[in-house]
C-alpha cells in the first residue's frame, strides 16, 4: 500500500511512527550515533541505543532533541529521514503529508526547526499539533465539548499539563521535567547512598520494572551492577521500590505543583468539569506505578491513567491523520 500521510509523536526518549489503515507501524528510541572524524551518522533508534556507553573516543551517541524540542538541527532531520525512509519502504520517491507532535510550550523558532527539518527530510507537507491535544484525542476525551478536561502527558523530556474545552486549550503549562529527570534522580541517588556508578539505561531498567510513586508495604527489589565508587570495580547490589520512591520525590512533586499551578488558573465552572471527570494521565512515564494515586491525594481531585498512556499521542496523531482537512480548520496546524 502506498503511504501518503504520516503521523510522527517526535518524542525525547522515543519516536512512534502511525500511518493509516495500518496504525502504530514501528517505535524507536529518539538517538542518533555519529562518527566525530567523519561527521557522519553511524545509526539511527534502536541500533545507536544499544551503543550508549560502549562507543570509542570517535563515536559520539546523542539524543538531537532536548526537552522536547531540536537541540541539533541536522541530526533531527537525518532521524526524520530514518523514520519516513523505514516507513515508506520502496516507494522513497513519494513525499508525504507529516504531522508531527510538539510541545505545548515550545517557540517559533524551535517549531519552524521542526517544520523546516520534515520538509528536508522529504516531508511535502509538514502540520505541527500540540501534543495535549493529540494526547487527549488518542485517550478518547471528547475535546471539542464544551465540558472541560484536564489532559496531563508525562513524557521523557517534558510534562504537558493542559484544561481543553472546545477544541482548545483554555490554560496549560508545559514542565521540563519528566521521565528523563527520574532516571537522573535515581542515578544520583545510587552513587550517594550506595556509592555505586551506574549509567541512566540501568537507572531506567530500575524505574521501569519497580519504581513506584508512592511507598509500597510490600517491597520489591531488583539487582544493579555499576562500579564501586571506593574500589573502582565492578560491583553488583539490590535495590529496592521505596528507594526508587525516595529517589524520585523530588521530580514528582515539581510535576504535581505544575499539575496544581494549571488547576488554580483554570476557570471555576471548567474546574467543576474537571473535578467531576477527573485527571487523565498519558505519556511514557504515566506507566510508573500509582502515579494516578499520588496526583490524586495530592490534588484531592480523581485521577486515572489513559488506556494504552504510551501510545495517546501517536494515536491522536492518526485520528487527525485520518481526518486531516477536518482538523485543518479546527486546529492551530503549521505548514509549509
Amino acid at each position: 500500500m502506498i503511504t501518503n500521510k504520516i503521523g510522527i509523536d517526535l518524542g525525547t526518549c522515543n519516536s512512534w511512527v502511525f500511518v493509516p489503515k495500518k496504525g502504530v507501524v514501528f517505535g524507536e528510541p529518539s538517538v542518533v550515533a555519529i562518527s566525530k572524524p567523519e561527521n557522519k551518522i553511524l545509526a539511527v533508534g534502536t541500533e545507536a541505543k544499544l551503543m550508549i556507553g560502549r562507543t570509542p573516543d570517535n563515536i559520539v551517541v546523542y539524543r538531537p532533541l532536548k526537552d522536547g524540542v531540536i537541540a541539533d538541527y541536522m541530526v533531527t532531520m537525518a532521524m526524520l529521514k530514518h523514520f519516513i525512509s523505514k516507513t515508506l519502504g520502496i516507494f522513497k520517491f513519494i513525499k508525504p503529508e507529516v504531522v508531527i507532535s510538539t510541545p505545548a510550550g515550545s517557540t517559533s523558532t524551535e517549531q519552524r526547526a521542526v517544520i523546516e527539518a520534515a520538509i528536508s527530510a522529504g516531508a511535502r507537507n509538514c502540520y505541527l499539533v500540540k501534543e495535549p491535544i493529540l494526547a487527549a484525542i488518542g485517550a478518547g476525551i471528547p475535546i471539542h465539548s464544551f465540558q472541560g478536561n484536564m489532559i496531563v502527558n508525562i513524557g521523557g523530556g517534558t510534562t504537558e499539563i493542559a484544561v481543553i474545552s472546545l477544541g482548545g486549550i483554555v490554560t496549560w503549562s508545559s514542565i521540563r521535567v519528566a521521565g528523563d529527570k527520574m532516571d537522573l534522580a535515581i542515578k544520583d541517588y545510587v552513587r550517594k547512598q550506595h556509592n555505586l556508578a551506574i549509567g541512566i539505561q540501568t537507572a531506567e531498567e530500575a524505574k521501569i520494572k519497580i519504581g513506584s510513586a508512592v511507598l509500597q508495604k510490600k517491597e520489591e527489589t531488583i539487582n544493579i551492577r555499576g562500579r564501586d565508587l571506593l574500589t573502582g570495580l565492578p560491583k553488583d547490589i539490590r535495590i529496592s521500590s521505596n528507594e526508587i520512591v525516595k529517589a524520585i520525590s523530588g521530580v514528582l512533586e515539581e510535576i504535581v505543583l505544575g499539575i496544581k499551578n494549571v488547576l488554580r488558573e483554570t476557570p471555576p465552572e471548567l474546574a467543576a468539569d474537571i473535578m467531576n471527570k477527573g485527571i487523565i494521565l498519558s505519556g511514557g512515564s504515566a506507566l510508573l506505578r500509582n502515579i494516578e494515586i499520588l496526583v490524586s491525594k495530592e490534588t484531592g481531585v480523581p485521577c486515572f491513567k489513559a488506556d494504552d498512556p504510551l501510545y495517546c499521542v501517536i494515536k491522536g496523531a492518526g485520528t487527525v491523520l485520518d481526518n486531516l482537512e477536518f482538523y485543518k480548520k479546527s486546529l492551530t496546524l503549521k505548514n509549509v
